[in-house]
């Protein structure tokens, strides 16, 4: 007779066969699911850092002496590094082997993380933040450089939605996985869990991940390729290029692009200012890099306080505040997923600017049902009101990085990342800070120190200040919705057709120097 315990191994080992293989083929494919993954695991590194700061939190101010400005400030300072060194990160992405330099950067990471871990102090803790800025300026580039060259453009959204879910997931287990390691042994293993897995991700990276061409050539076949790379499945346009939805709804509605704007020679080689004043001279780039800022803003601070907060306006432990957290988590995933997929199919069905319209309904959302869910004492009632927040939270990021893709040439798509980057790494810089000190000047007191015990109750007076100071900080994510549905759709065609034009000026011009490659 078997033994009970190698029948529930052998069970377990089919179901997760069979999960990963369900997985496989809703990406398309191995390969995809490959990059999908990998991709998606370097967001959850950078989320899940900045989010265990604020699941120990508590932990941290009683064990260093702290308060909420300065835990806040451990978050900031990796960020606020992170904004001024993506600018030339960003003008390596496009010249440079991609993946490698993504691989070095996480393992920086990771000997950051466990020397954290070892700190003795809040400065010498503060200290090896900046070394966290590395995979923060290389994240956002590098990833959404390999979208671009992964996946074909009709599928930005849902790609986007997949691996978005990596960084929203990677927040949740900061929150859930982190705090419950700190209440029960110390905020320092909390780090080294996190160091260890980044250890492997930069080796799986090195070895796993192969750099695409930069062309278009090397996307990524849904399913049924040998190879790891294929030719993309898309439609062939009237001289021969590569086509797409986005391209045949821009030429079915006949937009012109904004001939000032077309670029006829491979920028690659061009200077940094060139490219940073080429990519903010796209209108509906400035609106969109403005609204994903203020959307982040407003998220780096919500993650950083969300367990003080729960904990201490509805009066609950830390496994209570984790069940919440995990239930909202669901929800911003569910709206990755269903945001860029929702955009994806109105595109198809000749919606041209149904991306931005999509990321601008989104954050209305989130605004209008997080403020009566923040107000409400009652955290029953105001459960079911942050789920649907986070809905429109998450929903809004897959169509907003999409579109954004669509707007640039793209051997352009390093810099234009890193120039939003900046300025969304620089509101999330000051998030942190600002946020604390909001609630502690409405709160009227920062929370006190407190145990590392999950028991321990958290100052209610300082939960009543990060209300009120969420409550406020509501507005940029108020002002992020108006601008894309107001001011961004109306620019989009335009601006869509502009980086098509350059695209196909840009193919034109490395003909002849390509086809002399060839006959040679």
């Amino acid at each position: 007779m078997k033994h009970p315990a190698t029948t529930a191994t052998r069970a377990t080992g089919a179901l997760r066969r069979a999960v990963l293989r369900r997985a496989s083929e809703r990406l398309g494919g191995g390969a995809r699911a490959k990059v999908v993954f990998l991709l998606a695991c370097v967001l959850a590194l950078e989320s899940a850092d900045a989010a265990t700061i604020g699941a120990t939190a508590i932990q941290l101010e009683h064990s260093l002496n702290i308060g909420n400005a300065e835990v806040g400030l451990l978050v900031s300072v990796s960020t606020g590094v992170g904004a001024l060194a993506t600018l030339p990160a960003g003008a390596l992405t496009d010249r440079v082997d991609r993946t490698q330099m993504l691989s070095l950067a996480i393992l920086a990471w990771a000997v950051a993380m466990a020397l954290g871990g070892l700190a003795p102090t809040y400065v010498f803790l503060l200290c090896t933040r900046i070394a966290l800025g590395a995979v923060v300026a290389t994240a956002g580039p590098t990833v959404a450089s390999l979208i671009g060259d992964y996946f074909p453009v009709a599928e930005r959204g849902q790609i986007y939605g997949y691996i978005l879910s990596g960084e929203l997931i990677g927040a949740g287990v900061g929150l859930l996985l982190s705090g419950d390691i700190a209440a029960a042994l110390s905020w320092r293993y909390a780090f080294w869990v996190l160091a260890v897995p980044s250890v492997v991700l930069s080796w799986a990276i090195w070895q796993r991940l192969p750099e695409p061409a930069r062309d278009g050539s090397s996307r990524l076949m849904p399913a049924g390729s040998s190879h790891p790379f294929a030719p993309q499945d898309e439609h062939a346009s009237q001289d021969g290029q590569p086509d797409d939805q986005v391209t045949r709804e821009t030429r079915r509605h006949d937009v012109s692009p904004r001939d000032p704007l077309v670029l006829h020679e491979d920028p690659t080689r061009r200077p940094l200012w060139w490219a940073v004043k080429y990519v903010l001279s796209i209108r509906t780039n400035r609106v969109l890099i403005v609204a994903s800022a203020l959307g982040f803003f407003f998220f780096s601070g919500l993650r950083t306080f969300a367990v003080v907060f729960l904990r201490g306006r509805y009066d609950v432990g830390q496994s209570v505040a984790n069940i919440v957290l995990f239930a909202i988590g669901v929800g911003a995933v569910l709206g990755a997923l269903l945001g860029g997929r929702i955009a994806d199919r109105l595109l198809g069905r000749g919606r041209l600017t149904a991306r931005p319209v999509v990321a601008g309904a989104a954050f209305l959302v989130a605004a209008v049902c997080f403020l009566p869910g923040l107000n409400s004492t009652s955290l029953l009632l105001a459960a079911p009101l942050f789920f649907l927040a986070a809905l429109g939270l998450g929903g809004s990021n897959p169509p907003l990085d999409g579109a954004r893709l669509d707007l640039m040439p793209a051997r352009l798509w390093g810099r234009a990342e890193a120039v939003r980057t900046v300025l969304r790494y620089a509101l999330g810089a000051v998030a942190p800070v600002l946020f604390g000190w909001v609630s502690a000047k409405l709160g009227g007191v920062s929370p006190g120190p407190a145990t590392g015990a999950s028991h321990q109750p958290v100052s209610a007076q300082a939960a009543n200040g990060l209300a009120d100071a969420f409550s406020v900080m509501l507005v940029p994510l108020l002002i992020a919705g108006v601008l894309i549905v107001v001011w961004a759709r109306r620019t989009y065609p335009r601006d869509v057709a502009t980086a098509i034009a350059s695209d196909e000026e840009i193919g034109r011009a490395d003909e002849p120097e390509n086809g002399h490659k060839e006959a040679i």
